[in-house]
């Protein structure tokens, strides 16, 4: 069964982005999320503020490690630890990052930020196994130059931003939602009931 999101709960609510506001949300106690912030800070982060000086990174989930919430400060960022609910943060947010180079896992928090109808940069780790396509549903960068000018490029243009965001909630309305998901998953079983008699 495909992985779903809850559509009604993560939806665009309307209020305003903030103007280059970028948002990261995870489990920062699992290995592959906090490389990818630290890579992030170190190697992307100041690239983009080179060509966008007032960006702002907001880190958002449960136990970040000492040396993270540093290194993110450092860079100008904030980590929040676990929050009660990370929508006002995607939704604030103008682009959301997925910087993964390793790791696995369900790959939910692409199909949340879509349903919020944001717009997301992510390697091809991040979206792997997700059924959305590069340059429709999302953006995708590999390098940490590429990964920049993808932000950059974004930041600056908020009509391909709300066009990628509209894509993507589409997406996950029409195929993704939990609705959609348990449609299927009643079908699958209806079928392997018909097996057993």
């Amino acid at each position: 069964m495909p992985t779903g999101v809850d559509t009604s709960y993560f939806h665009p609510n309307g209020a305003r982005a903030a103007a280059a506001e970028l948002v990261f949300t995870g489990s920062m106690d699992w290995f592959p999320n906090e490389d990818a912030v630290l890579n992030f800070v170190d190697a992307i982060l100041p690239r983009i503020r080179a060509a966008v000086p007032a960006v702002t990174l907001s880190v958002v989930g449960r136990a970040p490690s000492a040396p993270l919430r540093a290194a993110v400060e450092a860079a100008g960022g904030r980590v929040t630890g676990t929050v009660p609910d990370v929508r006002p943060f995607v939704d604030r947010a103008s682009v959301y990052v997925v910087p993964l180079r390793v790791g696995g896992g369900t790959r939910l928090k692409i199909f949340e930020a879509l349903a919020m109808g944001k717009a997301v940069v992510s390697t091809s780790v991040g979206a792997e196994g997700l059924p959305i396509a590069p340059g429709v549903h999302f953006v995708q960068a590999d390098e940490p130059r590429a990964f920049a000018d993808a932000v950059v490029s974004l930041l600056r243009d908020p009509a391909r931003r709300r066009a990628l965001g509209a894509a993507g909630r589409r997406l996950v309305e029409e195929k993704y939602s939990w609705t959609q998901v348990a449609r299927q998953f009643e079908a699958a079983c209806t079928e392997a009931a018909q097996y057993v008699h």
